[in-house]
């Protein structure tokens, strides 16, 4: 007996990075000589103020958090000049794009994305039942023009990443807020900003203010990234009143725990932290791409913390190149999935951790 609706069973579970204990089992090697580069993790670890945030919360575990997390409403506010009402809390920001879909979408209309975007969208679209339309990429990227002429009547939803994962494009910020002035007001724009922070100063545009001027707008922001807090799951949404009531209808209660909640204060207004993060991401996007040049291996600019390369001209190149990674203790990010079956994607890492990766692919590609 088949139980549950057609479109629930045919959705592919969400395949995450490999866990260095699981390449260690499989392949008989120490964990301890294992780079994992595969799932955008700050290689800088868990900031110190973080840390000693979550130490001062351990005496309160007994007890459950705060639900409408008040004083990290309120550090997020103060942080970037919204109201407190604005802001929906997430078990990280993926939670926040489900949150979006399941509030706003209904079996029979549209979710609107861009090839090779992140693969939570289609998870997100087909878990209720929604029909994608999935527009055609741009040099690896979003075609904006293209992704609103694929809006129709029954279109509900938009997802826009900005870096994009796993492509690492960028959209200048006039051209995304021209795009979301175009959309019908019935159509909700998610700009999903995870990697924002590493965009340098030239880049930089101010998603936030653009709220006040579009009700159909959510801004996705992450702290699993740049603020070094993956394995605690925390993310924000931004948007008016009349979209974040909506999620925090269907929010699960205390989504987001007690010590996630006090490292993302912490996090937050780690300055210093942050710089550092920023630094070491450009110097590593520096010594990859600089050996990719010089090995004559193709890959994508990125805006991101990691690099999408091609391993190989024939259409099982990445999983092969992968699966010869492995062997040797290096995991990246195959993305096949994606529809890219002849690249990899490998996050940036320590300086170390970069050579030990571009020496094991000078070996399996020799």
């Amino acid at each position: 007996m088949n139980f549950g609706p057609d479109y629930v069973r045919a959705i592919a579970p969400y395949q995450g990075g490999k866990p260095i204990s699981e390449v260690a089992r499989e392949f008989g090697l120490d964990e301890a000589t294992i780079v994992k580069l595969a799932s955008n993790e700050n290689p800088l670890g868990l900031p110190d103020s973080a840390r000693q945030a979550m130490m001062t919360a351990l005496t309160e575990l007994a007890r459950y958090p705060d639900s409408n997390g008040f004083d990290l409403k309120g550090a997020i506010s103060k942080k970037f000049g919204v109201p407190t009402d604005w802001i929906t809390l997430g078990n990280g920001s993926n939670d926040i794009l489900e949150l979006a879909a399941r509030s706003l979408v209904t079996a029979g209309q549209s979710v609107v994305y861009a090839e090779y975007s992140f693969a939570v969208y289609p998870l997100a679209t087909q878990a209720v039942g929604a029909r994608h339309i999935v527009v055609p990429a741009k040099n690896f990227g979003h075609d904006l023009q293209a992704m609103r002429a694929a809006i129709t009547a029954e279109t509900r939803l938009v997802f826009v990443a900005n870096p994009n994962n796993p492509t690492g494009s960028f959209i200048k910020g006039e051209d995304i807020h021209a795009f979301i002035a175009s959309v019908p007001e019935s159509v909700v724009v998610v700009l999903d900003e995870a990697y924002t922070e590493y965009l340098s100063a030239a880049h930089r545009y101010d998603s936030l203010c653009w709220v006040s001027e579009f009700p159909n707008l959510i801004v996705s922001r992450s702290f699993s990234k740049a603020y070094g807090l993956a394995g605690l799951r925390v993310g924000f949404g931004i948007a008016q009143p009349g979209l974040t009531d909506l999620m925090n209808r269907l929010r699960q209660p205390f989504n987001v725990n007690s010590l996630a909640q006090a490292a993302a204060i912490a996090a937050l207004n780690d300055e210093t932290y942050l710089e550092k993060s920023a630094v070491l991401n450009a110097e590593g996007y520096q010594q990859l791409t600089a050996a990719f040049d010089q090995m004559g291996i193709e890959y994508l600019p990125s805006f991101g913390n990691f690099v999408l390369f091609r391993a190989g001209t024939e259409d099982g190149a990445g999983a092969r190149v992968n699966v010869a990674l492995l062997k040797k203790g290096i995991i990246v990010r195959p993305v096949g999935n994606y529809g890219l079956p002849q690249w990899l994607r490998v996050s940036i890492g320590l300086p170390d951790e970069n050579a030990a990766f571009l020496t094991a692919l000078k070996l399996v590609l020799s």
